[in-house]
């Protein structure tokens, strides 16, 4: 459809985005090839710089930008990477350079087929802002407020918004909803006739509670500190602990030498002052959070999230959808954040979209059906993994909510079974390859757990580990400084590309 010298075909004047977030944004440029005007219509005043906004308050937690969003959103906008690196984003290998307790103790440092970029969410979105920018038929609209949309014959054929200046109505040939969580499209579409759609969720009760930190300088910190991101896990002990052991917790790196220490639980109230996160942070599993901390500079208040329920609004399932329309991010499919989810689907349903308008013919029905069973398959890939864990929770409450005793049976396997495939990954390439892919959703859990090598992998680990004849060693003493010592297995690369083997 996309010929060399005249560039892809114009399917429409005027798509509409609803929300200028990084779905959003990333919608804009997947129809900027096929349209001839793009608008994108966000409440706030966007920023210059990388700046929180009232749109997006998890912007003050950690977020991860995983593989297949950092690939999906380079192949949107071809660079991004490399200026989110020269804005001071990081690239790192979490297993070099990330502490990482899990189990009884550290685990080694030791090379792997992962790497990630470490920003600050609103580094990310300045990034793209600055992206869109640079399109020519793109633009960005602040200040508005979006309240309905126009219907004519089952299709979608403008938005009706208010700015400061009065009411207003744009015509569209096309809309995207990356309305986020709370998007009222869904209930537009009801109240102009399509019936509700159904909903699945399951909320874990999740909370977390983040404080912004500026590093010492690295003549400063402790010569101890060869990690740049620290990790603490939940721990296995089921008798009486503090609640703080429950916890996840990140000390998270991002850009211009600053850091989000963050602590969060499934089910567990979380501190909201700043003394009982203080309180809070020295009764963890390890000493090092607190005293990592101590030696830092607080930038910020406490800031305290509890929207975090899954919740995917199957639009896929109305036998006739709206024409001229489709969902993207939070808006149709939400996960809960300690997953890291949500970017990456964001912008890879972002993705799937422009290679569906690249092969279009039209805009009728027929292509937001034939979308939405596509975003179906990529939507179920993070959706399974979120549900093999939060399913497991005595407080997840929703339609996905397990009868009791799958939910134990949940809860008994699927602790052992993410520390054999972290322990076997630790010494199987294969196995560290696949569970890359699978952490960065590149493969399904489902895909990785039947393949033969991998379960071969498994098993030879399951036999080393029950001889004690591993070769990697872990379990290190919490209460003691990680391990600096690089326990890679001979023959392992020293180095990782940054995009090309990670797919």
């Amino acid at each position: 459809m996309i010929n060399a010298e005249v560039g892809p075909m114009v399917l429409g004047s005027v798509a509409v985005v609803l929300g200028g977030s990084v779905g959003g944004l990333c919608s804009a440029g997947a129809l900027a090839p096929y349209f001839d005007r793009v608008v994108v219509l966000e409440r706030d005043e966007l920023p210059a710089d990388a700046r929180h906004r009232r749109g997006v308050p998890q912007s003050k937690h950690p977020h991860f930008l995983l593989n297949s969003g950092r690939r999906a959103i380079g192949e949107l906008f071809p660079g991004f990477e490399d200026e989110l690196i020269a804005a001071g984003g990081l690239h790192l290998m979490p297993s070099m350079d990330a502490a990482y307790l899990d189990g009884e103790g550290w685990s080694a440092r030791k090379r792997s087929a992962m790497t990630m970029i470490y920003s600050s969410r609103i580094l990310i979105e300045r990034v793209l802002r600055d992206k869109i920018r640079d399109v020519s038929n793109v633009e960005l609209r602040e200040g508005v407020a979006v309240h309905g949309l126009s219907v004519h014959d089952g299709a979608i054929t403008g938005v009706q918004l208010s700015t400061s200046a009065g009411e207003e109505h744009i015509d569209a040939d096309f809309v995207v909803d990356a309305m986020g969580r709370g998007s009222s499209v869904g209930d537009w579409l009801v109240a102009a006739g399509w019936p509700e759609p159904p909903v699945q969720t399951l909320d874990a009760k999740v909370t977390y509670t983040s404080r912004w930190y500026d590093l010492p300088s690295a003549e400063q910190r402790p010569s101890s500190w060869w990690w740049q991101h620290l990790v603490i896990m939940p721990t296995p002990d089921k008798g009486q602990h503090p609640a703080e052991h429950d916890f996840l917790v990140n000390f998270f790196p991002v850009e211009d030498n600053r850091v989000i220490a963050c602590m969060g639980s499934w089910g567990h109230p979380m501190p909201r002052s700043t003394e009982a996160f203080l309180e809070a942070a020295h009764r963890v599993r390890t000493p090092l959070f607190a005293s990592a901390m101590d030696r830092c500079a607080p930038t910020s208040q406490v800031h305290l999230t509890r929207s975090t329920g899954n919740k995917w609004r199957r639009y896929d399932r109305w036998s006739t959808p709206p024409k001229g329309l489709v969902f993207v991010g939070d808006s149709i499919c939400a996960f809960n954040p300690f997953y890291a989810q949500g970017i990456s689907s964001a912008a890879s349903s972002a993705l799937l979209l422009r290679e569906h308008l690249s092969r279009a013919g039209s805009l009728g029905r027929k292509f937001c059906v034939e979308f939405l069973a596509e975003q179906r398959k990529l939507l179920g890939v993070p959706w399974r993994l979120a549900m093999a864990r939060d399913q497991g929770y005595e407080c997840a409450v929703g339609t996905e909510q397990l009868p009791e005793w799958k939910r134990r049976i949940l809860a008994a396997v699927s602790g052992p079974a993410f520390s054999l495939i972290v322990g076997a990954a630790r010494e199987d390439v294969v196995v560290d390859e696949h569970f890359s892919k699978v952490f960065n959703l590149d493969e399904s859990l489902g895909r990785m757990m039947t393949n033969p090598r991998v379960l071969a992998g498994l098993v030879r680990y399951r036999i080393r580990a029950a001889l004690g004849r591993e070769r990697v060693p872990y379990g290190f003493d919490p209460q003691e400084e990680p391990p600096a010592t690089d326990y890679s297995p001979a023959g392992t690369a020293t180095t990782a590309p940054r995009t090309g083997a990670e797919v």
